[in-house]
């Protein structure tokens, strides 16, 4: 779908020219966890803000590539202010996104259906399964906020 394409693509450049939850929160309360690339040196530090058993806040350093920044940007856009349980569902299914599709291309298998629909903005990123090099650039930041989450509970 060309359309569609064109519209992932323009929801990733936006989110790589302007990040969101860009900065640093103070730390301590502030988990700080750090991700690292060494395939492509693509680098993250997250600060995690959990309260309540909720993400109250989350903001992000680092550097990369266009696929890693806009995953990390969509990333906090889309778990700041949920349950832990609700960010943990989302990190299973975006990693399932990642990792399903790119096992059973290989195969030349169905791959399993996941509704794209309860990612919203994230679903812009299931193009990336098709350069399998770049799915760690994709997950980077979803590995660092599952690191960081261990070290909340």
């Amino acid at each position: 779908m060309p359309g569609l394409d064109d519209l992932y693509r323009e929801i990733i450049l936006d989110h790589y020219r302007s990040p969101r939850n860009r900065g640093e929160l103070p730390s301590p309360p502030a988990i700080r966890v750090e991700g690292y690339n060494p395939l492509c040196g693509d680098d993250i530090v997250l600060f995690l803000d959990v309260r309540d058993g909720r993400l109250a806040d989350i903001k992000m350093t680092g550097r990369g590539c266009s696929i890693s920044q806009a995953s990390a940007s969509l990333m906090g856009a889309a778990v700041k202010g949920k349950t832990l349980e609700q960010v943990r569902d989302v990190i299973d299914t975006f990693k399932r996104l990642m990792t399903v599709h790119e096992a059973h291309l290989e195969r030349d298998e169905e791959p399993e259906r996941l509704d794209v629909r309860r990612l919203g903005e994230l679903a812009a990123l299931q193009g990336v399964v098709r350069f399998p090099v770049r799915i760690k650039c994709a997950t980077l930041a979803w590995n660092t906020l599952a690191q960081g989450l261990e070290q909340a509970a």
